[in-house]
């Protein structure tokens, strides 16, 4: 018999608050469709499970895995600049945690999955295309070198899914470094809740960056150590071209890894005010103001860490904005070094930043491809 996957569960042993007890809604008739025979074998899980009755059955949430404590996480955030106070994994569900061969601890989640405690009324469920366009990009973006959450299968469930037209239903499983987002922080500090915010923050310092320890303030550590997750992410999606489209806060890891491909794609003729989602009529999420945007979803965890970093709430906001402030420098210098590379030359040449802006005008001026101009 395959070996089943061995799970560890380090988010349920946070308090009840963090999250609901969830099990995947069954499906009629699952398929797998896509199984990443790589991803699976980095994270020591048998593919011959995986392919298994039994693996379908994980897969699909027809059956929980001994060791698997399926739970939806909660969270807030900020969509398109608007507060929500409480949002959650409406159609996702956490299986647990595998510890892969490398050591490295990794999140198992199954999406399209059903119903959950925070649906706000929606059906839990994924139409088949966006499932294999997020499996299909969220693997061209690792090849490609950019941090993402990964999506180890595709399976479809037999089941219809209503949305504009009837499509046929399905189930991604999504592994990321962690699920945990800069609204999950901004939920337990717009409701006041100290002590969950500082076992969220030691959970995030244990898990990611356990460096941070040896600093004299271990958070505001945690906030320098995530600037610079988040301008690297985002230098390298600008530096390919990638608009993601709804960079809400929700829509932010703390890992720094790219979750989420809605609306998302990659540029072809260069206009660095191209949206892509079709509620953005303002074009708050243009390729153009993603750095922006990141530094101002940064501002506003940093808001929510802030009883942590010090005792007085001034002495809190000087020490947050003295990291915030370099968030620019630190996204151009990792920006310049990525676009000087994609011209042929050294990542510190100092011409390089004024022959690339160059460049990107006449890839405007003249409705240029982005990707071939740099490929020719």
């Amino acid at each position: 018999m395959p070996e089943p996957i061995e799970f560890d569960n380090s988010y349920c042993r946070l308090p009840h608050s963090f999250y609901s007890h969830q099990g995947p809604a069954p499906v009629s008739a699952p398929s797998i469709i896509a199984l990443n025979k790589l991803l699976a074998k980095e994270l020591g899980i048998g593919y011959q499970f995986l392919s298994s009755p039994d693996g379908l059955n994980m897969l699909s949430g027809n059956s929980i895995v001994e060791g698997s404590r399926p739970i939806a996480t909660v969270y807030a955030g900020y969509q398109f600049g608007n507060w929500n106070p409480q949002l959650g994994d409406g159609r996702a569900i956490l299986l647990g945690e595998v510890i892969s061969e490398a050591g490295h601890r990794f999140d198992l989640q199954l999406k399209g999955s059903g119903p959950t405690l925070y649906s706000r009324g929606g059906d839990g469920r994924a139409p088949l295309g966006p499932i294999l366009r997020e499996y299909i990009v969220s693997e061209a973006m690792h090849n490609l070198g950019i941090p993402t959450t990964r999506s180890l299968a595709a399976v479809s469930t037999g089941d219809p899914v209503q949305r504009e037209t009837l499509e046929p239903g399905a189930i991604l499983t999504r592994i990321a470094s962690s699920h945990i987002r800069f609204g999950t922080f901004q939920y337990f500090a717009a409701k006041g809740d100290i002590e969950e915010l500082t076992m969220l923050a030691d959970h995030v310092i244990s898990r990611h960056f356990p460096g941070a320890l040896e600093s004299t303030n271990p958070y505001l550590a945690l906030l320098d150590n995530i600037m610079k997750k988040i301008a690297l992410l985002v230098a390298k999606w600008q530096a390919i071209g990638f608009i993601h489209g709804v960079m809400n806060t929700d829509n932010m890891l703390v890992c720094g890894e790219t979750v989420d491909y809605g609306p998302c794609a990659f540029m072809d003729e260069f206009d660095p005010r191209k949206v892509l989602s079709s509620i953005d009529s303002a074009g708050r999420y243009a390729y153009q103001n993603q750095p922006g945007i990141a530094q101002w979803n940064l501002m506003t965890f940093a808001q929510a860490l802030l009883p942590l970093l010090a005792d007085t709430q001034d002495e809190a906001i000087d020490l947050a904005k003295n990291i915030l402030e370099g968030f620019p420098q630190e996204y151009a210098d990792q920006y310049n070094s990525l676009m000087a590379r994609k011209i042929g030359l050294s990542s510190d040449n100092p011409s390089a930043a004024d022959l690339v802006t160059s460049l990107l005008q006449i890839l405007q001026s003249q409705n240029l491809d982005y990707t071939l101009a740099f490929r020719s």
